[in-house]
């Protein structure tokens, strides 16, 4: 069986759909076309704004003219994450698409149903003539993932709709209120290389087989950083004496880091330990996360000597850097100890040939707090040399208590599934709060079907879940 034989028919078409456009996050220019063609093809109202999102609307089914007008909002671009053995390209290849059990996945990439399962509800439900509604729009995003940039550059007049509902939740039966804001905080040191000694050799240490994860909402499950496990072993390496020539941990700032690389260069005597040290450090880290990860790998193998490597006091201060920064919890919210307030990924570190730089995504629901810490990361990078600046940053969605379509929400979940549903917050960063500085009388709320593991190669998408979902939203729709 294919996905596109899995009910409902109509939001597993456009999602398969979706998967034979590349779209990774900067890289937009196909599946805008495609988005734009979808509708011209219905008939459908359509076009694109100053920031490259799609807008789309269709009327209101007769007699329902009067409704308010519903704006529905999912991102078009997804994370490009893949495991070290494919040879995808995220550029020209589609994503291939398996089901396994109750649970449709991506083989050796992600699935792309972060968020590919809003934009394949809100185009189901556009295709479907038989539904009721009143009048809909929907907003298609641009680099949701990697910077806002849609939401950012959205202007005022470009949405009509006075309800958004945000299809970008990962938890079927869980309605989101509010979310956390954030700030990329990138770090870029330039050194000059020195001449490798004669005779040097070089090892270059991997590590992989760990989870990885979203930022945002597994920042609290205590799953290792690949940059974090790195450092210590450069830092043993340099304390025989030995020095770097480059560094690579990770490639999303949004993404809990789950490999990474650096290229030890020494002597015979100090290379040949470095075999002994990963041994032990792998059987180290695979006790410290007993339970959390299962699959921590560690090698070391000799490649060419490269003609210059970092100086002994840079390769320390970068060393140093990444184990004094701070990767994960920060501070638990006080009034609900369940829910981060406060979280630091070290998504990305890179250093080669002259240059270093680190990416770190620093997230919280309070203001303050977002500043602390990033006011931490800002001068751990100082204290090593780097030259720091902040960028990206989004504000956090405060939560209402008394929104309309969250009390709609709760009395429909409970007609649709006769049980109740979950109004909460999340500490992941949500368009909404960004959308809603520029119209702020818009009711909003995000919701989605049931998916695991987004932003790595491990991510699925629940079936029974996207049915009960789905649903739901044709649902609710009509009795708004």
């Amino acid at each position: 069986m294919t996905i596109t034989e899995l009910q409902p028919q109509g939001i597993w078409k456009a999602f398969h759909a979706l998967t034979q456009v590349p779209r990774p996050s900067g890289h937009l220019e196909k599946i805008q076309a495609y988005l734009l063609e979808w509708a011209k093809g219905n008939g459908f109202e359509a076009f694109m704004d100053n920031a490259g999102n799609i807008i789309v609307r269709v009327p209101a089914t007769p007699g329902m003219e009067d409704r308010p007008m519903v704006t529905m909002e999912g991102h078009m671009d997804m994370v490009p994450q893949k495991t070290q053995e494919s040879d995808h390209n995220f550029l020209t290849d589609p994503i291939e698409t398996y089901i396994d059990g109750d649970w449709v996945k991506a083989r050796g990439t992600t699935l792309g149903s972060d968020d590919g399962m809003g934009i394949a509800t809100a185009m189901a439900i556009f295709e479907d003539k038989t539904l009721k509604h009143g009048p809909l729009e929907a907003i298609f995003t641009v680099d949701e993932e990697s910077s806002m940039y849609g939401v950012e550059n959205l202007k005022p007049g470009t949405l009509k709709g006075s309800i958004l509902l945000n299809l970008d939740n990962e938890t079927e039966g869980e309605f989101v209120i509010g979310s956390a804001g954030g700030m990329d905080v990138q770090a870029d040191m330039t050194y000059t290389p020195e001449p490798v000694a004669a005779g040097a050799v070089a090892v270059k240490v991997s590590i992989s087989g760990l989870k990885g994860g979203h930022s945002g909402l597994e920042i609290n499950e205590g799953r290792a950083n690949a940059n974090k496990l790195l450092a210590n072993i450069a830092r043993e390496a340099l304390a025989s004496g030995a020095t770097l020539a480059s560094w690579e941990g990770g490639n999303m700032r949004n993404a809990i880091p789950s490999f990474g690389n650096i290229v030890v260069v020494g002597d015979n005597a100090q290379c040949s330990k470095l075999n002994a040290q990963c041994e032990k450090w792998q059987a180290t880290y695979r006790e410290e996360y007993e339970g959390i990860e299962e699959g921590i790998t560690i090698t070391a193998e000799t490649v060419a000597t490269p003609a210059t490597a970092m100086p002994a006091a840079v390769a320390k201060a970068i060393t140093n850097t990444v184990l004094a920064m701070h990767a994960g919890v920060y501070r638990m919210t006080p009034s609900i100890p369940d829910i981060v307030e406060t979280s630091c990924n070290l998504g990305i570190v890179k250093a080669a040939d002259g240059k270093a730089e680190a990416d770190v995504l620093v997230r919280s629901s309070m203001d303050s707090k977002l500043d602390e810490l990033a006011s931490s990361a800002s001068a751990t990078f100082e204290l090593g040399g780097f030259t720091v600046n902040y960028h990206g940053r989004y504000p956090a969605w405060q939560p209402d208590v008394n929104s309309p379509i969250a009390k709609t929400i709760e009395r429909v979940y409970r007609e649709v599934n006769g049980e109740d549903c979950k109004i909460t917050v999340v500490h992941a960063g949500l368009e909404c709060g960004i959308i809603k500085t520029v119209y702020p009388d818009m009711d909003a709320v995000s919701f989605g079907p049931t998916l695991r593991s987004p932003h790595t190669p491990n991510e699925r998408c629940n079936i029974p879940s996207v049915a009960k979902y789905y649903n739901f939203v044709v649902k609710l729709l009509e009795q708004i």
